[in-house]
């Protein structure tokens, strides 16, 4: 698609801001040389984003034989930002200030039977509200709120188009959550959420060239490339999980066999376990978190059925991870999600031997393989950063008044 300049102004504001809140205090001159934009354009997009109360200005520093340079930092009582993580077992939501430190969490459980889109809506409703009152905000200052719903979705219409853990198709999501909440709503997918959280403040900070696995129930890749968050045509770049990593293999929940998540995602490790020891006490049939929790026990415990599954789980992991490498020759990828999060630096170094047996050698040296170093939901961040990014694009259109920063010479790939 063709950027217009609205489009360009909209992604270098969104650039401006997130650098500010990556680096506060910082200089007009800091941020030119950190977004590659001019100091006139900076000048100018500084100055709006200080008319919006979005930051403010701290003082100055010293400059090299010049006057000294002003400062200006994320005004963190400029308004509120909610993330909401949809996922197949929970949801989870939080409440941040404008630098995006968290000020209030809330959970709801998503049980088997209970995934209808208005439970799921309703739930979210009930997370929202409780946010809200714990952090003592007032509505009018919740500048937006980010949903990242599992599966294919179309963020221009607000539609979950397919959610294949609860057999969703073409669900008006963000047409029931506004049913509920007064407050403007984004939408998009935990691949993409991630990506952006760890390119914000996580292990992709400062890389051009990224890949974040996220691994739960679902499995998938957010990409980063080119120092930008990558899409696809469609919006369904990173679906990794689906991709077949055995013929005729598992059955996937997506209706194929043989997929990478029927292998590596929370049921596919349950699967390892059983296929290891039928009879294992680590096993929670009905319960993906119970089970997992207990594989983590028993590594950090030394047992030797809790170190099988969890090698034969990294097996097939480092196998899809070393196609990721293969293809994108990234500079980092990122271990995220709450699978990742639990099984910790036991899974994550079984996944680098299994890496190094996988991938070529060049791409592989240079790709360094982490697990992600945030530590709050990734995914609730990045969908915070979605309603941030919603906000810049109507700047200048708050409070009645419109402003019309100058066409920038420098384009910056889109958020």
């Amino acid at each position: 698609m063709k950027r217009t300049s609205r489009d360009i102004r909209t992604a270098n504001r969104y650039e401006v801001l997130r650098q500010i809140i990556a680096e506060s205090p910082t200089s007009r001159q800091e941020l030119a040389a950190s977004t590659g934009l001019s100091l006139a354009t900076v000048a100018t997009l500084v100055g709006e984003l200080l008319d919006l109360r979005m930051i403010t200005e701290v003082g100055f520093e010293d400059s090299a034989g010049g006057r000294p340079r002003g400062l200006v930092a994320v005004n963190t009582s400029g308004g509120a930002l909610i993330g909401v993580d949809i996922a197949e077992t929970y949801v989870h939501v939080e409440l941040f200030d404008l630098g995006l430190n968290v000020l209030a969490r809330a959970e709801q459980d998503v049980r088997p039977g209970e995934s209808l889109p208005e439970q799921v809506a309703g739930r979210v409703a009930t997370a929202v509200a409780s946010v809200v009152a714990r952090a003592g905000v007032e509505g009018a200052r919740v500048l937006g709120v980010g949903v990242s719903v599992p599966g294919q979705v179309d963020r221009a219409t607000g539609v979950s188009e397919y959610a294949p853990d609860w057999d969703w198709h073409d669900v008006p999501l963000l047409g029931l959550l506004a049913d509920r909440l007064a407050y403007p709503l984004y939408l998009d997918n935990p691949l993409r959420a991630g990506a952006v959280a760890e390119l914000w403040f996580g292990a992709a900070r400062g890389r051009g060239n990224a890949v974040v696995v996220n691994l739960g129930t679902g499995v998938g890749a957010g990409l980063v490339l080119g120092g930008g968050l990558h899409r696809g045509v469609s919006n369904s770049a990173g679906e990794w999980g689906h991709t077949t990593m055995v013929l005729d293999g598992r059955l996937c929940r997506c209706g194929n066999h043989g997929c990478v998540e029927a292998y590596v995602g929370a049921r596919g490790i349950m699967l390892n376990l059983r296929e290891v020891a039928p009879d294992s006490a680590l096993l929670h049939p009905e319960d993906q978190t119970a089970t997992i929790d207990a594989l983590a026990r028993g590594i950090a415990a030394g047992d030797p059925v809790a170190r099988r599954a969890v090698r034969e789980t990294a097996r097939y992991l480092g196998a899809g991870v070393a196609d990721l490498v293969n293809l994108f020759d990234p500079e980092v990828v990122v271990l995220s999600g709450w699978v990742a999060r639990t099984l910790g630096e036991p899974l994550l170094h079984a996944v680098r031997e299994a890496v190094t047996r996988h991938a070529l050698p060049r791409p592989l040296a240079s790709t360094e393989i982490v697990l992600s170093p945030i530590p709050t939901d990734s995914v609730c961040l990045g969908a915070a950063t979605f309603a941030l990014e919603g906000t810049l694009e109507t700047v200048g259109q708050r409070n009645g008044k419109r402003v019309t920063p100058p066409r920038s010479r420098a384009t910056l790939p889109a958020p």
